[in-house]
């Protein structure tokens, strides 16, 4: 039986590498690689389901999943992952600890953004500053006009409303006319010369170190869907997905602990990997449902109670039932 040619849509990771360049290979797969940035990638696959097999939001997933309606069937391959202490920043000037911000303007570019889930739920968890505390400003962080792409239900109590016609969030922090802003790209138009404007985490990666010490919760940002009328007639496709992206992961990894000639373009690479395994174990980026159990519900409980997911979304309907565990030799 010949291979299936599927179109395959992530970012150029390089976790993703070792498959995008053939190195790695998809069982019964030929695969037609397309490297985009992840707002493109979201946008087409929830739209007009572009891509056989691509990377996809957590938040607008778990969305779809809680509706019903989901066009792609999971894979727990989490391709990217980031602490986002990093996408709160604030008016130095006015706000010096995430509770100034109570009563406070914040803007952000959509509310259902993964990285914005997770950035509330650290100011609620750790802060006790809750969604209803901030008066919400959406806009552009760029370009001004951005909708929000998915129907959002608020909770009771919480204020959201649309920036000025013409206006971006990032030029409204830089002039202050908001407090603050949250988003997983830093404001724009910034420049050294910037004044007043800085992260609400002066070391964000102090912070987020000490959370996860508490935690143990590494943010998950994005997974791998496939399309789900492929794995209705191909049912072995999630299965040999999840199995490449580990391998791919594991080959890049291999690769950036050899350290004879770095692979990354950055100074002091070894200590910072070294320093990562320490904090976090050898597996520090884990693929799979039950390593990242705890973060996942952690993330579906914030999804519901920030009204996004009508109701409380188990790990387990994420993924389909073929990657819920692995075999081992």
């Amino acid at each position: 039986m010949a291979n299936l040619s599927l179109s395959v849509a992530v970012g150029d990771y390089d976790r993703n590498r070792p498959l995008i360049n053939g190195a790695v290979k998809i069982d019964g797969v030929d695969p037609v690689f397309m490297t985009l940035p992840p707002e493109e990638i979201f946008f087409r696959a929830f739209r007009t389901q572009d891509f056989d097999i691509c990377e996809m939001s957590l938040s607008s997933f778990t969305l779809r999943t809680a509706l019903g309606d989901c066009p792609y069937v999971g894979v727990p391959a989490f391709v990217s992952r980031m602490f986002r202490h990093t996408s709160l920043w604030v008016r130095t000037d006015r706000i010096k600890e995430p509770k100034d911000l109570k009563g406070k303007k914040v803007g952000l570019p959509e509310w259902q953004l993964t990285a914005n889930v997770w950035a509330r739920a650290i100011l609620e968890d750790d802060h006790g500053v809750k969604p209803a505390d901030i008066r919400w400003i959406r806009g552009g962080i760029e370009h001004p006009g951005r909708p929000e792409k998915i129907t959002v239900k608020l909770p009771p109590g919480v204020s959201l409303e649309n920036a000025p016609e013409g206006a971006t969030i990032s030029q409204m922090l830089i002039d202050g006319e908001i407090d603050g802003f949250m988003a997983p790209r830093p404001p724009s138009f910034m420049t050294p010369e910037t004044k007043n404007v800085g992260w609400l985490f002066r070391d964000p990666t102090a912070a987020a170190k000490d959370w996860f010490k508490r935690t143990g919760i590494f943010p998950i940002m994005h997974l791998i869907g496939i399309r789900r009328t492929l794995v209705e007639k191909h049912p072995y496709l999630p299965a040999a997905v999840f199995k490449a992206f580990e391998q791919s992961k594991a080959a890049a990894l291999a690769l950036l602990s050899d350290t004879s000639a770095t692979k990354v373009t950055l100074p002091f690479v070894e200590e910072r990997l070294k320093e990562a395994r320490d904090l976090m174990g050898d597996d520090f980026w884990a693929y799979g449902l039950e390593p990242n159990r705890n973060t996942l519900e952690v993330f579906l409980r914030h999804h519901h109670s920030q009204g996004l997911s009508p109701r409380l979304v188990k790990p387990e309907e994420l993924f389909h039932p073929s990657t819920h565990e692995s075999f081992k030799l």
